[in-house]
């Protein structure tokens, strides 16, 4: 246990969250949040609600240096991490994607697609060597995977790269109506749509069954509707898919190849004058609320607090669907739940044109974990048939 606490303790001071109430966000029962607070490139606003037994999403905002070595290398980062199987995958990513990320735009002296993807490779490999260290004592730990969203704002460019389907959404003013459209521009990897099936038939010809429907769901051997994410290592490396890890887990077949890519899909944007904000969440915000809907409460709404919108909006629409009260919802405890909604994450980040003509010296420096339940950091899930399939089959 002792190397587990260390494989998941920050590496770093800038990796782990300020003290004190306010620069740590709020807890009101199973909903953490943090209402506003500045950084390089404009403002944000943060909130996450539990629903598992164990919170399985996990985020972060930096904003700062992004290098270790280029002062003038300067922007805001974001993350969100929605696990399934577990929170020990999208922990493990929240202790060292930022960090690795860091490190390579120090090697390379700048921020690019090439640095993030680097990042998501070095987290992966890291992630993968946890669960070989640990296979006699903690099997369970390879069938346990992260989705993984992350944003950079770095000089005017913003860099999305993603796996999995949470979703990057950008609200841009259209100057001859006045109306705020929404722009998604992460690209999402689930078996539920057809172009997403085609690609994983594509890159397994010789397996007719890569992708099938179970109890009217599309999903990868019948198991997981994500296609891409870091760990779920049981379905990309063959010596894991065996004991001890138990055989209610264990495919039937062998593989030859991954079943699951690590390797994400990144866009760059050039943010233009009329680019307003950016919403980054897990799918839980996504099952209830369109993009167009969400964009459309963040522009009418203040800034402050409306992460914390955002999230009781989708509550109260998994509410209505149940024929509830969202004062009832809130009532229903941790892991029972998860019946209702899933953990749900949202940051908004807002562009602010006057932010980047700021001196250095007066950026501010920001280094926020999203929040939840408090739990022991060495806490492992118990694996359970509902907690593999939970998230990633939503």
């Amino acid at each position: 246990m002792d190397y587990l606490r260390s494989c998941w303790a920050p590496s770093s001071p800038a990796a782990r969250p300020r003290r004190g109430s306010d620069a740590a966000g709020r807890q009101d029962g199973l909903l953490w949040y943090k209402d506003g607070g500045r950084v390089v490139d404009g403002e944000f606003s943060m909130a996450v609600v539990q629903a598992n037994n164990l919170l399985e999403d996990h985020s972060q905002v930096e904003s700062g240096l992004l290098s270790a070595t280029e002062p003038n290398l300067q922007g805001t980062f974001v993350g969100v991490y929605d696990g399934h199987g577990g929170p020990e995958t999208a922990r493990y990513i929240n202790d060292h994607l930022f960090n690795h990320l860091r490190r390579f735009a120090s090697e390379h002296k700048c921020m690019s697609a090439d640095v993030l993807r680097k990042a998501f490779r070095a987290t992966e490999e890291g992630f993968i060597s946890v669960v070989s260290s640990q296979w006699s004592l903690r099997p369970q730990l390879a069938a346990v995977g992260s989705c993984c969203l992350v944003g950079v704002v770095c000089s005017g460019t913003l860099y999305v790269a993603n796996l999995g389907d949470s979703r990057a959404v950008l609200g841009r003013l259209v100057k001859g109506t006045g109306e705020v459209l929404a722009m998604q521009l992460s690209t999402e990897h689930n078996a539920s749509y057809e172009e997403v099936r085609r690609e994983l038939q594509a890159s397994h010809p010789d397996d007719p069954h890569i992708v099938f429907l179970r109890h009217n769901v599309w999903r990868v051997k019948g198991i997981i509707q994500i296609t891409r994410s870091i760990g779920d290592v049981y379905l990309k490396k063959p010596e894991f898919n065996r004991e001890p890890l138990h055989s209610k887990f264990r495919l039937q077949e062998t593989f030859r190849r991954p079943l699951l890519s690590s390797d994400p899909a990144i866009s760059v944007h050039q943010i233009q004058p009329t680019d307003k904000f950016i919403i980054f969440a897990s799918d839980g915000l996504w099952e209830h609320l369109s993009n167009q809907e969400a964009v459309d409460m963040v522009q009418r709404s203040p800034r402050n607090g409306i992460a914390r919108r955002l999230v009781k909006a989708a509550m109260q629409e998994a509410a209505k669907k149940r024929e509830m009260r969202y004062s009832d919802i809130k009532k229903i405890d941790r892991g029972v739940r998860r019946h209702f909604h899933d953990d749900i994450t949202v940051i908004v980040v807002f562009f602010d044109s006057n932010a980047t003509a700021t001196a250095a010296c007066s950026r501010p420096t920001v280094s926020l974990r999203g929040g939840g339940v408090p739990i022991p950091s060495n806490t492992l899930a118990p694996l359970s048939p509902f907690s593999v399939t939970a998230d990633s089959q939503s």
